[in-house]
């Protein structure tokens, strides 16, 4: 199957499954649904890090978290729903560790350099996992917006953590989209072997100075 051909399949749901993949989303979960979903992203993990993109079927899904295929669906119309999903609750999950234990860099640029490296480091010993959630975010289309702005949306809130800034100025959070778009771009590169961890350190380091620059204060 062509690449084409790939991404078409894995973001074509049943009409009704899209309809019904709404509702969680857009309404609070009950308890038992937010422990089904749970389970869900847990197997999602699970069979991405074992075999990578193509090891996560939504069959095979449903039968190791034990929900209903149709039930799935409803909490995720597609393959590429799902994975970028379980990219969320990765970094949601790295965001906890990260609180617990922060950063010790002097500077703003040198504490999300540090984040950014550990949560890189992260996602190095498991990658299938990060070869599948990378490729979910790369084949998303319109339809997975709200999936992928929670992604970025995570992913913000670790840097600006980081930062140790909850009032970012504009130029920060022009800063802060920045080096996003240039983690994910390491990211890439290294897991298609054309750069080294060593290119990635020296590349987040560099881009982080953006934060420097664009302190009020001048001191980061």
């Amino acid at each position: 199957m062509s690449a084409e051909a790939e991404v078409r399949q894995v973001n074509k749901p049943a009409k009704a499954e899209a309809r019904a993949v709404a509702a969680p989303a857009s309404s609070p979960l009950t308890e038992r649904q937010e422990a089904r979903r749970r389970r869900i992203l847990h197997a999602s993990a699970q069979l991405a890090g074992r075999g990578g993109f193509d090891a996560v079927q939504m069959r095979e899904v449903a039968e190791s978290s034990q929900v209903a295929l149709g039930t799935l669906y409803r909490y995720f119309p597609s393959k590429i729903h799902l994975l970028v999903a379980t990219m969320q609750d990765q970094l949601e999950h790295l965001h906890a560790t990260l609180r617990k234990k922060p950063p010790q860099g002097d500077t703003a640029a040198e504490r999300v350099a540090e984040t950014l490296m550990r949560a890189f480091r992260a996602l190095q010993r498991e990658p299938h996992l990060a070869d599948a959630m990378v490729r979910a975010l790369t084949f998303a289309d319109r339809s997975v917006s709200p999936e992928v702005d929670q992604v970025s949306r995570q992913t913000t809130a670790i840097i600006l953590d980081a930062m140790g800034r909850q009032d970012p100025t504009p130029e920060q959070l022009s800063a802060v989209r920045v080096i996003e778009h240039t983690w994910h771009s390491a990211l890439i590169t290294w897991l298609s072997g054309r750069a080294s961890i060593a290119q990635v350190k020296i590349d987040v380091e560099t881009v982080c100075r953006l934060i420097d620059l664009t302190a009020p204060d001048g001191r980061g």
